[in-house]
């Protein structure tokens, strides 16, 4: 393998004989670029949109640039879309839900595999129905299309993951959006987990595979301060009255009469992350002079070593088909009679190397992936306290190395072999799947 040293680019990459992250599904490290454009932009830190002053005009300046730089980083179209800063994909979605929410058509069709943040904000303003996920985990597309015939012109939108946190597969979210522009609905992708890895063209408005919003995080694309994305059509929100209301979103108020801002800056209530928007904005910068697509070879290499290594351990089994196409860098996995918990404990404290142990905010797709069946599951909904079945997580980075994954693959083989009640005495309450 090509080892192209990304992990340069990483501020704590060089730390690894301390610990290893495999948990970037989760949080990505920092770029150094980043760090250095937030320094160097720090003296001429100010108030946004509203000050006078030299600093606060180079602020506004800044801040409206890289709205226009992130937009244009999924070929966003600046005249038909608009591009929201929020905290995260989570508040992204949940805003826009409260902005479709008052629409006549009550009907939204997710999918079996969507973490928490792209399924529960539809549950609260919607109906909401899944579209079915095969043994392996994968999207049924025959199933997506039969609920948009079966529901026809009820349903407003199709949300779907981009790419699962849980298994790292790919949907093709644009023959999604045919699909679902064809039954006269339209398409959220939860970027999360896709943005980092691969390259995302929304396409154009009038293209049938158009994507007509799309939400996204900087904190999983090394840019830290918290930061989301929510890229929507204008029209949409020129219409709402922002879901936050106060400092930023008006024009005109009076004692009886209030005149919004137009969109974006009316859905921007407060004082904007003017920090986490520069981040994010590097971040991107980086990415692109790297090339989205070195870096998707690079993890896909990754992906292949570390699929190869833990196929041969015994008593490993993969929550996923194993195969290394449309998927990124994530691989769900548990050894056999080890508490999960245990297993990522193991592994932390024994070898150095973080992951991640659980339900990954995806209870219901776990859940599914487990085998576990309703009367399990009513067990736990009885029982809320009690340890709870699920698995440990890998998920790379750009920086992480084939010798990272020798690392952990030698201790995941020796620990296959050791005495499992050494690990943990009392496990009886769990179901081992």
């Amino acid at each position: 393998m090509n080892n192209r040293n990304y992990e340069n680019l990483i501020i704590g990459a060089e730390q690894t004989d301390t610990e290893i992250c495999f948990d970037n599904a989760a949080t990505t490290p920092p770029f150094k670029s980043v760090m250095a454009a937030v320094c160097g932009f720090a003296p001429f830190y100010s108030s946004v949109h509203r000050g006078s002053g030299k600093k606060s005009e180079a602020a506004s300046k800044l801040f409206e640039q890289c709205r226009k730089e992130i937009l244009s980083f999924v070929n966003g179209d600046p005249v038909h879309d608009v591009l929201i800063f929020t905290k995260n994909t989570t508040e992204s979605i949940n805003k826009l839900a409260a902005a479709l929410a008052c629409e006549s058509r009550n009907i939204v069709i997710a999918t079996e595999m969507e973490h928490h943040s792209n399924d529960l904000p539809w549950r609260k303003h919607f109906k909401t129905f899944y579209a079915e996920t095969d043994k392996a985990g994968r999207l049924c597309l025959n199933d997506l299309e039969d609920k948009l015939k079966q529901h026809k012109s009820k349903v407003r939108l199709v949300t779907v993951t981009g790419a699962s946190n849980v298994t790292g597969y790919i949907n093709d979210i644009h023959t999604i959006a045919e699909m679902a522009h064809k039954y006269g609905a339209e398409i959220l992708v939860d970027a999360a987990q896709l943005a980092p890895h691969s390259e995302i063209d929304i396409k154009k408005p009038d293209t049938p595979g158009h994507i007509d919003y799309l939400a996204f995080s900087s904190h999983k694309m090394y840019a830290p301060f918290g930061t989301g994305v929510l890229i929507a059509p204008k029209a949409v929100f020129q219409k709402t009255s922002p879901e936050h209301s106060g400092g930023g979103t008006v024009n005109l108020v009076t004692r009886n009469n209030v005149i919004w801002e137009e969109t974006p800056h009316k859905d921007e209530a407060g004082t904007p992350n003017l920090m986490g928007a520069v981040a994010m904005a590097s971040a991107l910068k980086t990415i692109c002079d790297v090339g989205m697509n070195n870096i998707a070879a690079y993890e896909a290499e990754l992906l292949k070593y570390a699929l190869k290594k833990m196929s041969n351990i015994s008593g490993l089994r993969l929550y996923c088909d194993g195969k290394e196409t449309s998927r990124i860098g994530v691989i769900p996995f548990n050894i056999r009679k080890i508490p999960h918990q245990d297993l990522a404990a193991a592994l932390s404290q024994e070898a150095g190397v973080a992951v991640r142990s659980g339900c990954f905010c995806a209870q219901p797709y776990v859940q599914k992936l487990l085998g576990m069946d309703d009367h399990t599951i009513k067990y736990y909904q009885n029982y809320p306290d009690a340890a709870r079945p699920g698995m440990v997580r890998i998920s790379f980075g750009l920086y992480n190395t084939i010798q990272e994954i020798d690392r952990m693959s030698d201790f995941l083989s020796t620990l296959t072999h050791s005495n499992i009640k050494e690990i943990r005495k009392n496990h009886e309450h769990y179901k081992i799947f």
